[in-house]
């Protein structure tokens, strides 16, 4: 599936049975909710917390898609095409960072 066709998938979700989007703010305040969730599966997987018992059913790959759903809704509703932001954030940082990382003597 590209960009492109999530973003579509989305809309005709939310047309079909969302009613309509929440409003630009209450979407941002969900991806911050979204966002911490992920972390803290993240932080209890990878960091050094360990689970509770309430975190034991969360699914990381779920709490992801969350995250990009609510994105995917976001770039709809503000009218972003993610497919030509994203190229051009790619380009972005070729351009500026094509030595940089290479160079790094903390990544080798």
């Amino acid at each position: 599936m590209t960009l492109e066709e999530a973003q579509k998938q989305v809309d005709d979700w939310i047309e079909t049975y969302g009613v309509r989007y929440f409003s630009e703010l209450t979407n941002m305040a969900i991806l911050t909710e979204e966002v911490g969730e992920l972390a803290r599966i993240i932080a209890r997987k990878y960091g050094d917390q360990s689970f509770k018992a309430s975190d034991k059913d969360k699914n990381l790959a779920d709490e992801m898609a969350d995250v990009l759903w609510v994105l995917l809704c976001l770039a709809n509703q503000t009218g972003v095409d993610l497919t030509k932001a994203f190229r051009k954030n790619i380009e972005k940082k070729t351009n500026r960072d094509s030595e940089r990382h290479r160079n790094n003597e903390k990544l080798k």
